[in-house]
């Protein structure tokens, strides 16, 4: 018998130019208002002027192994799939909002326009079909490499294994499930 997919993603910000292809796909597949983001791409200035250099990460839902907006969802819209997906249940979300206050990640947001909160599912649509996530497969430097941390033999586990990495807010113990590649 197979073992359970756990899907993960890893990130190379060191290849990341910022040019928001990820957002822009993201908003595309997923119908997100430009208002709101299901991914976005951090700026930061290191250094003292003039030797100033700009950083760029990008950011999303982390996929947490004991996500704690599952948690506080008093109807059971927010949940994990058993491939590790944390996804939100919009026939079920009755807009609370719980969930976003509990999301160590800032990942979440209200649609007014819905009213329901919608995050990053990894295009679990376009995974059922086969694809990778839009975001995965639009970027032009290839920073994020996605898969099955369960595949011994798939790229993101092998990536895994030779890489250093750090993953964000570790002590909010929720286990986050998107590695930063050092």
């Amino acid at each position: 018998m197979a073992a359970q997919r756990r899907y993960a993603l890893a990130i190379d910000a060191r290849k990341c130019i910022d040019c928001k292809a990820c957002v822009v796909a993201c908003r595309a597949e997923n119908g997100v208002p430009l208002e709101y983001s299901r991914n976005w791409v951090h700026e930061e200035m290191r250094g003292t002027w003039p030797c100033l250099v700009a950083t760029f990460e990008p950011g999303q839902c982390q996929h947490c192994d004991d996500p704690a907006c599952v948690r506080v969802c008093p109807t059971g819209a927010s949940r994990k799939r058993t491939d590790g997906i944390v996804v939100v249940d919009d026939t079920e979300c009755v807009g609370c909002r719980y969930c976003i206050v509990a999301c160590p990640y800032d990942a979440r947001f209200f649609r007014e326009d819905r009213g329901v909160v919608e995050k990053c599912d990894f295009c679990a649509s376009r995974l059922e079909a086969g694809r990778l996530p839009a975001c995965v497969e639009t970027c032009p430097s290839k920073v994020r490499v996605f898969g099955d941390l369960n595949d011994p033999n798939g790229r993101l586990r092998k990536l895994l294994a030779t890489r250093r990495y750090e993953v964000k807010k570790p002590e909010s113990g929720t286990g986050p499930q998107i590695y930063y590649l050092l």
